[in-house]
């Protein structure tokens, strides 16, 4: 095996594990690092600053938020900003929302490692 294929064996190997963020857009759920392209931007979800959401096993009295830092990327520019789950922020020309976040939390504790967060986002507007 040369070194070319050896390391990329072992990168392979950590992507394939979870190992590292990928630095590619992906459509669809992406893992907290990882950068979603999303119609236009992209972004990036750094940081969970607060999981407060009921339980999906349990009435509540207030639903409870879910707010993430997020850095939106462009062309040449960049720009963070706090995201709350269902509400959207102004990017550019249009707006970006944080639609959907799973695991949704519940009562009961999992067996085994938790599942890793998988945010979904949507972007309206632009050229």
């Amino acid at each position: 095996m040369t070194m070319k294929s050896t390391i990329c064996a072992g990168i392979a190997a950590l992507v394939a594990l979870g190992g590292c963020a990928s630095t590619r857009p992906v459509e669809g759920p992406v893992r907290l690092g990882q950068v979603a392209y999303v119609d236009g931007p992209r972004v990036r979800v750094d940081e969970i600053i607060e999981d407060s959401r009921c339980p999906s096993d349990l009435l509540c009295v207030w639903a409870g938020r879910l707010i993430v830092r997020a850095t939106v990327l462009g062309r040449g520019w960049e720009k963070q900003l706090r995201m709350t789950l269902g509400e959207p922020v102004a990017v550019t020309d249009g707006a970006l929302t944080l639609i959907s976040a799973t695991p949704v939390p519940t009562r009961r504790k999992p067996v085994g490692m938790p599942e890793p967060y998988r945010f979904t986002f949507a972007f309206q507007g632009g050229l």
